[in-house]
């Protein structure tokens, strides 16, 4: 069977970067999936000329076929990550297909959704988006090198739409945007990123928790503060905050590391710029929704939901292969 279809754009609504894309006269998730492969080439442009986010609805279909989503995940790079060689329990990796992990609010072992933010609405009765009344903001597995390309979101049953939105902010734009001074100081920082449950997260240092041991595998990672994607070839920022930074180090390298030191205040700094309303999105996700983001020169953050009522079940994959020549010969950090 050949599609061949043309492959239509249009912008998200609500943002500023990212478009919703569609294939003429298709009907179904494996239609799309083919279309998708025979207009390999349009589909990429589309992505990056696009910021790095890419939407497609009613990709339901892919839950009675989970191999869909693999074979649309390989349009994005050479590797998708099998997340049976991380350190992720069995019950959160897919029986079938195991590059997909399963996010789930209400079965066994649970990924428990992040509390609401504090106060839960802003002045104007919005959601909050803008660090630090948003917290959580990060870029998937930033703590490895070489860090990933892309991630596929699918949501396989979403909660009620005005709860358990993903936050979008775009690091190109907001790096264009920064102040002279700012931009000519981010452009020679590094910070220092650390797997999430180390206890070295700001929570955890603010607690005076002390930091667990770590193996060889699981040190912190440096990774430039401004980033250039190796498509594109546009810098963007690229940082995380609480949860993902080392704060017993870190944030940032050659400053005063901890809380309450130079480096945090600089990222604060950062990170309150980056995740401005002109750079940011919130999507509100509907039954079927695949959203694809670019680690590479976008972060996201989670939002509360109600999971002791409703239950949320999301599929992602994660795609390696291009992580630019920064990283050139380096062997995987994570493996031991």
């Amino acid at each position: 069977m050949t599609t061949n279809l043309p492959m239509q754009t249009y912008p998200i609504d609500g943002a500023s970067f990212g478009v919703r894309c569609s294939f003429v006269s298709t009907e179904g998730a494996e239609a799309t999936v083919l279309a998708a492969e025979e207009n390999h080439e349009a589909l990429l442009d589309a992505f990056y000329n696009g910021g790095g986010l890419l939407l497609l609805e009613g990709m339901d279909g892919i839950r009675e076929d989970p191999t869909l989503l693999l074979r649309f995940s390989q349009l994005f790079g050479s590797e998708v990550e099998d997340y049976r060689q991380t350190i992720r329990a069995r019950h959160s990796i897919h029986p079938q297909v195991p590059e997909i992990l399963l996010i789930a609010g209400k079965s066994a072992g649970a990924v428990k959704p992040p509390p609401q933010p504090d106060p839960p609405l802003t002045a104007e009765g919005k959601l909050p988006i803008q660090f630090p009344h948003r917290r959580g903001w990060h870029t998937d597995q930033s703590f490895r090198r070489p860090p990933p390309d892309t991630s596929l979101f699918l949501a396989v049953v979403p909660s009620p739409r005005d709860q358990g939105q993903t936050l979008f902010a775009d690091g190109t734009a907001a790096y264009e945007a920064l102040p002279p001074d700012l931009k000519a100081l981010a452009e020679d920082l590094e910070g220092l990123h650390v797997m999430p449950g180390a206890g070295r997260s700001e929570q955890d240092v603010r607690a005076g928790k002390t930091p667990d041991p770590l193996e060889p595998h699981e040190y912190p990672q440096h990774q430039p503060v401004v980033r250039v994607h190796p498509v594109t070839g546009k810098r963007a920022l690229y940082l995380c905050e609480a949860g993902q930074m080392d704060w017993v180090e870190g944030p940032l390298v050659g400053y005063e590391p901890g809380p309450d030191g130079e480096g945090a205040a600089l990222l604060y700094r950062l990170m309150h710029h980056y995740t401005k309303p002109d750079f940011t999105y919130a999507h509100y996700w509907n039954k079927g929704d695949l959203v694809i983001y670019d680690n590479r020169s976008l972060i996201h953050s989670a939002t509360w939901y109600d999971a002791e009522n409703h239950e949320r079940v999301m599929w992602r994959t994660t795609v390696h292969g291009n992580p630019g020549p920064l990283y050139d010969g380096e062997s995987k950090s994570w493996i031991a």
